[in-house]
């Protein structure tokens, strides 16, 4: 018979395993000997033991699910428990048992990780749903179909939900991308039609224009031209293939006419310069008589300086505002003058002048006296009163003298 701590053979070959529980069979032996025998299992038993060290590095170090550990430790369990090798068999039950409470924490941890990585995954979704819902409102047409799409590929890298979750998710996601779709695909529709229609108000424009660029009748002709652009702008822009092509022919119906215009009015400012020489001449003889000394004398001069202005015609387009201007400069002056006149000689504005200063005049006399009256008889408070409302009336008679002086008087 051979035995060691944890097992023996006895001589019929059989091979028991020592337990808590006494001893256990584990198997027959008949081909060697006892020590072999014992070998044998104990190999067994060591492959157990790195079975298990493997089991517990696995669900350490990788990813290995609850379920595959589980179904591992089982299957070790049930060798460990049918007592087929020579060992500490407790010990590795020990070990199984450590092992499935390291599997359960993994469970329950992995468990916790998946909840909030929903519910992470819920918010974010919930984000993107309440954003797509705002931008189909938008009008920003790019930038908020860009931010859409951009949407769409951020809900496609995130975790799925519940079905029921997710689907109700999707369903207002999706909804808010078709709403969106549809108020661009009815805005660009709108502006397609738009731009139909200014397409047609713009070759009649563009009729008219190129009609009227033969036209010699400067003046309404020019006008109209305005009128035309001003509608041109009004109507709006068409397709971009027609635009610019409509634009070259409305411009360039006026360029045909407003050169023609230059080119006529270039030739009879030309004629016009020696009207312009002699205006200016003009401009400065009446210019000399600012300021005005002489208002009779002047207004004369001036009316004689006009006659001739009138009879010399017209100057050339460019220069007529500012030789003009020189003349009008005169005639205000004058005109200033001829206020100022009238304003001294109106008798009327005189008499009223005289009359609110001697109306002044009586008042500051009478206070004048109740002043004094006042302190002699010794009323000190009184004659502070009277005194203050004197000042008012003596600065409004200063005034009235002044505007009196104004009448010569």
């Amino acid at each position: 018979m051979s035995s060691d701590p944890w097992g023996r053979v006895d001589e019929t070959g059989t091979v028991y395993v020592r337990t808590a529980d006494g001893e256990q069979v584990v198997g027959s032996w008949q081909a060697g000997s006892p020590d072999e025998a014992l070998a044998y299992f104990e190999r067994k038993y060591e492959g157990l033991v790195v079975e298990i060290g493997l089991l517990e590095k696995r669900v350490k170090t990788t990813d290995l699910s609850a379920k595959d550990a589980q179904t591992a430790i089982d299957h070790i369990r049930e060798q460990v428990d049918a007592h087929h090798a020579v060992g500490d068999l407790a010990a590795l039950k020990v070990r199984l048992d450590k092992l499935v409470e390291t599997v359960d924490a993994r469970r329950e941890e992995r468990k916790a990780q998946r909840a909030k990585q929903s519910d992470e995954a819920r918010h974010a979704k919930e984000a993107l749903v309440v954003e797509a819902e705002e931008l189909a409102q938008s009008d920003q047409w790019r930038a908020a179909g860009e931010r859409l799409r951009s949407l769409v590929d951020t809900w496609k890298g995130l975790p799925r939900l519940d079905r029921k979750s997710d689907d109700e998710l999707w369903h207002r996601f999706s909804h808010a991308r078709s709403a969106f779709s549809k108020r661009r695909k009815a805005h660009f529709a709108s502006l397609d039609a738009q731009r139909e229609e200014a397409r047609k108000t713009k070759e009649k424009l563009v009729a008219e224009a190129e009609s009227l660029s033969g036209s010699s009748d400067w003046g309404p002709t020019a006008a109209r031209y305005r009128e035309l652009m001003a509608d041109w702008k009004a109507a709006g822009r068409a397709q971009r293939e027609h635009e610019d092509d409509l634009w070259n022919r409305f411009r360039g119906a006026q360029d045909v006419f407003f050169a023609a215009r230059s080119s006529v009015f270039a030739e009879r400012d030309a004629e016009q310069s020696e009207n312009l020489k002699l205006k200016e001449e003009l401009a400065e003889e009446a210019e000399k008589l600012v300021p005005v000394q002489d208002l009779k004398a002047a207004r004369a001069a001036f009316r004689s300086i006009n006659e001739r202005w009138e009879a010399i015609g017209h100057v050339p387009r460019d220069a007529r505002p500012k030789v003009e201007g020189r003349m009008h400069a005169v005639e205000r002056a004058l005109q200033e003058s001829e206020e100022v006149e009238w304003r001294r000689t109106n008798p009327e504005a005189r008499a009223r002048a005289e009359g609110l200063t001697g109306q002044l005049q009586a008042a500051v006399d009478k206070l004048q006296g109740q002043i004094e009256a006042a302190r002699a008889a010794g009323n000190t408070s009184k004659a502070d009163k009277l005194q203050k409302e004197l000042d008012g009336r003596q600065a409004l008679l200063d005034q009235a003298l002044k505007g009196l002086q104004e009448f010569g008087g």
